[in-house]
């Protein structure tokens, strides 16, 4: 039975229970004489004469204090915890380059799998399997948010960058034994994508299957910080057939609770849900004691909202024994039917009810759009004024089709960037049609939604034409034949 089948069937016949939080844990570690980690338990021997300050780089200490990490997998597995997270939320190039071990990614995502493997195969039995899901969080830099409000295209990342920091994140993870990985914490769903394209990337060059589950963290508005609502970000990440899509970090699970629901009514697929152990006081600690999280977790149980079930930031193996408990008397979400409608989505969902009506509404925009004569000339800043204008009278999706234009790939790219920048524009999907595979490519690297394509230049032997449609579907896009 493959590690896909496993889960599933284990997640069908109770709510599985995720660990708790690592960073706060590492934070509140105290040696036999009561002293928190310092700087020399971050260094090691191996890094004692490293030129920065390595304290605050949790990953790292799967090489230089791997017992710390090992003794907080095995808490969580004897609190009941049938799923532990490595330790290696920034064990990547991006954020590791910040304290000069980005070199040291694939090595340390690595370790701490072997570290995280070892424990679960330590507690695993018969009747109760352990799994080890692969931490992959978000990086500290954004490829929707700009870097100069005068200058919307310019990003803080690109998704090149992005993918090849997953790369070697998720090869590292793989060689020391995970089961599936989990892209969490997400604030910028462009971010996960290109996450998740790696991971697709992987398995055909592996020749394996790779599972995946995702998890957004939202503002108490309830959208992500790039202005996505639950449902958008679910739609923009179901091309990858996640094992489990759901929300983490935040706050407590009585405030995030609303966002459960909404994302709930929409997902077809099992939810998974680790919220903070409340918010963090002036100091820094959360004041959600393991009764009190318990409390608001059994809620959602209650109600058939969640499949699994954990916690984030400030929750402890006491919080994580206290959930268990409770979930023990309660049934799995039910997932609702898959949608019929074809679903696309920008910073908001747009359901389309079916094929034909999707052709006729493609066939919209596509018979001419008032600002295509400015994309046509390389314009994107008239091109973007114009089309908010459009937006007050009611238009559903952006269309570019910039193979006029004096440089293409750019102008393509700069329209979708530049219209992310304004939240009336952000909110459409984005329909790219082109001749050129390259200007579909380029485009798709830039929109953090469920767009639509047309690739008006596919003549070439159908081998090809299937491969180019695999990667448009990899790329989150819906395909408009």
């Amino acid at each position: 039975m493959s590690t896909r089948e496993r889960l599933n069937e284990a997640a069908a016949e109770k709510i599985l229970i995720l660990d708790g939080a690592m960073g706060s844990m590492i934070q509140a570690f105290r040696s036999p004489d009561g002293k928190p980690l310092g700087e020399e338990d971050f260094r090691g021997q191996r890094f004692a004469h490293h030129d920065k300050q390595l304290k605050g780089c949790n990953d790292i200490l799967c090489l230089t204090r791997p017992d710390i990490i090992s003794s907080i997998h095995e808490a969580y597995l004897d609190a009941g915890a049938d799923i532990i997270e490595t330790c290696s939320f920034n064990a990547n190039g991006i954020s590791l380059k910040d304290f000069g071990l980005g070199a040291l990614a694939r090595e340390i995502s690595a370790a701490s799998a072997s570290l995280a493997r070892k424990a679960a195969d330590k507690f695993s039995s018969p009747g109760k399997p352990r799994f080890v899901a692969g931490s992959v969080g978000p990086t500290a830099k954004s490829a929707v948010f700009t870097l100069d409000m005068d200058k919307p295209q310019k990003r803080q990342i690109c998704w090149d960058e992005l993918e090849a920091a997953y790369y070697e994140n998720a090869l590292g993870l793989l060689e020391g034994g995970v089961d599936f990985f989990l892209i969490e914490t997400v604030y910028d769903s462009l971010n996960a994508k290109a996450a998740l394209f790696t991971l697709n990337r992987l398995s055909k060059e592996l020749r394996r299957d790779i599972p995946v589950m995702v998890s957004a963290t939202v503002s108490e508005a309830g959208r992500l910080l790039t202005g996505q609502t639950p449902g958008a970000f679910c739609a923009s990440m179901l091309h990858a057939e996640p094992l489990a899509i759901g929300l983490n970090c935040s706050f407590g699970a009585d405030k995030l609770k609303t966002s459960l629901e909404k994302l709930s009514a929409f997902a077809p697929c099992p939810l998974i849900f680790y919220p903070n152990a409340g918010l963090p006081d002036a100091h820094g600690h959360y004041n959600d004691t393991p009764e009190l999280m318990a409390a608001a977790a059994e809620v959602c149980m209650m109600e058939g909202l969640v499949n699994i079930i954990g916690g984030c930031c400030g929750s402890t193996p006491s919080h994580i024994a206290a959930i268990a408990k409770k979930a023990v008397n309660y049934k799995p979400r039910t997932a609702p039917a898959p949608k019929t409608n074809a679903i696309l989505a920008g910073t908001e969902l747009l359901e389309i009810a079916n094929g034909k009506d999707l052709q006729a509404f493609a066939a919209i925009p596509a018979a001419g759009v008032p600002w295509q004569k400015a994309i046509d000339q390389g314009n994107c800043e008239e091109a973007v004024e114009i089309a908010r204008q459009e937006a007050e009278k009611g238009c559903k999706i952006l269309y570019v089709c910039p193979d006029k234009a004096p440089d293409p790939t750019k102008t393509a790219e700069n329209f979708i960037l530049l219209a992310a920048a304004y939240s009336d524009l952000a909110k459409f999907p984005i329909f790219i049609e082109s001749a050129s595979w390259e200007i579909i490519e380029s485009g798709l690297k830039c929109f953090q939604g469920r767009g639509l394509v047309r690739h008006s230049g596919l003549l070439k032997p159908e081998r090809e034409i299937l491969e180019k449609h695999m990667a448009i579907a990899a790329y989150g896009a819906l395909l408009l034949k």
